[in-house]
């Protein structure tokens, strides 16, 4: 299972961290794997693109550990967390948290 925990302070978010594996099929096969990796990529990347937050990034293997702001959150910042939490939301509904489970 993947595991997912979302850090907020005052309502706004401050870090994640991520562990495990969904072991929802083979590795390379693996779709729940997939699209937690695509979503939280994306999310960084966008958070990155389009605005002016600080953050920082652990990595691991190529994989993604941690993720936290350097400061409180722009609003853009804290939409593109928002949608980022209603996509894993969506696949734990989809596939079960036997497979992703997401901690507030």
């Amino acid at each position: 299972m993947i595991e997912i925990q979302v850090e907020k302070e005052n309502g706004q978010y401050k870090s994640f961290h991520i562990k495990g594996h969904a072991l929802y099929a083979e590795a390379g096969e693996d779709i729940v794997c997939a699209a937690v990796s695509a979503l939280v990529i994306n999310a960084i990347n966008s958070i990155e693109q389009f605005t002016e937050d600080a953050f920082t990034c652990d990595c691991r293997d190529g994989m993604i550990e941690s993720w936290e702001f350097a400061s409180a959150p722009s609003p853009g910042a804290q939409l593109l967390m928002d949608s980022l939490m209603l996509g894993l939301e969506n696949i734990v509904k989809a596939y079960g948290e036997e497979y992703l489970k997401v901690v507030p």
